[in-house]
């Protein structure tokens, strides 16, 4: 009898510390995902799929504009100063993209492959003067394995590239197709920044990321 009791004394203490430890997340280590700026200020694209869930290298994502891959991917906090812009660079991501079949005609302006690798980088800018001001967070991108690519070939659009008004904060996506995607860092140099009237009134400014 005294077993027993025993017994039931210890499995009712082991009862009661599993249920009062709190459960851990199955992916509570250093690597879990953490939202930033690129996941808060988000806006869908309608030809490139969603890559927001895509925080560790080998993940993949599938909707209707196609399926997307992550290879490599840099968290950045770096804010650049040039005049009256701040431009935040809080994302860098190398991606593998195959397009949905709808979709292929949109790409092959800037590639004839059915099936590509591209760099995608996260921007903020904000205007901190009064006055309107022209300015590009990329002009030209240069990959370590010595691919460049101008603003031109911009697969995002999503209007960084225009006049920014006085006082005001843009953010979004700018991204490039690449051949060689095994890279170790890009360099990204920044347009002038210009005023209304065209002219300039600062200068371009080199930033580069490490993957």
């Amino acid at each position: 009898m005294k077993k027993l009791i025993t017994m039931i004394a210890l499995l009712s203490i082991v009862l009661f510390g599993c249920s009062s430890t709190p459960e851990q997340p199955a992916d509570a280590s250093a690597e879990a995902k953490v939202e930033n700026e690129a996941m808060k200020n988000y806006a869908p694209n309608p030809q490139v799929p969603d890559d927001r869930q895509l925080y560790k290298a080998g993940q993949t994502h599938l909707d209707e504009k196609g399926e997307i891959t992550l290879k490599k991917v840099k968290n950045e906090n770096g804010t650049y100063n040039m005049g009256p812009i701040e431009l935040k660079i809080t994302e860098a991501k190398v991606m593998h993209l195959k397009p949905d079949y709808s979709l292929v005609d949109y790409f092959h302006t800037l590639t004839h492959d059915e099936e590509f690798d591209f760099v995608k980088v996260f921007a903020e800018i904000k205007n901190t003067s009064d006055e309107k001001v022209n300015f590009a967070p990329v002009a030209i991108m240069e990959t370590s394995e010595g691919e460049k690519v101008t603003w031109e070939n911009d697969i995002y659009l999503d209007g960084l590239n225009e006049e920014i008004r006085p006082n005001e904060t843009k953010a979004g996506n700018i991204g490039f197709i690449i051949e060689k995607s095994n890279l170790k860092d890009i360099e990204i140099t920044t347009s002038d920044v210009f005023n209304a009237e065209g002219k300039k009134i600062e200068d371009a400014e080199k930033i580069k990321i490490d993957f």
